[in-house]
């Protein structure tokens, strides 16, 4: 079992930044696939990273490519979602996910393919 935490979000003018912490109840993301969504009212739910460590891949909405960076602290079980050039239409609830037993695939990019889920944390971006 994995409890995952997210905070960060918040109310930002367009053009600004956020950093979105998801914090682990254990060590969780080193052999995972981790992703992080977000979901709009009345959207379905829209993967935006998916990352595996061991493997060294990481796969970007192009949504986001180019404004949203992944990272982590081993220490602190603790992965991290940097967004900057922040646009109106990034408003959502952001989810992180993680898989826990990933298989051959380089990243995976459905919400089924999730085996935990944090609460989210909404992110909304004034124009």
């Amino acid at each position: 079992q994995v409890q995952l935490v997210e905070s960060g979000g918040g109310l930002v003018t367009t053009g600004g930044s956020l950093r979105l912490s998801c914090a682990a109840s254990r060590r969780a993301f080193s052999n995972s696939a981790v992703g992080w969504f977000r979901q709009a009212p009345g959207k379905e739910r829209e993967l935006l990273v998916s990352f595996r460590w061991t493997v060294g891949v990481t796969y970007y909405a192009d949504s986001v490519k180019g404004r949203f960076t992944i990272s982590r602290d081993n220490a602190k079980n603790t992965v991290y979602l940097q967004m900057n050039s922040l646009k109106p239409e990034d408003t959502a609830v952001y989810y992180c996910a993680v898989r826990v037993r990933p298989g051959g695939s380089l990243y995976y990019t459905t919400a089924p393919e999730y085996d935990y889920w944090g609460q989210g944390t909404q992110v909304t971006v004034s124009s």
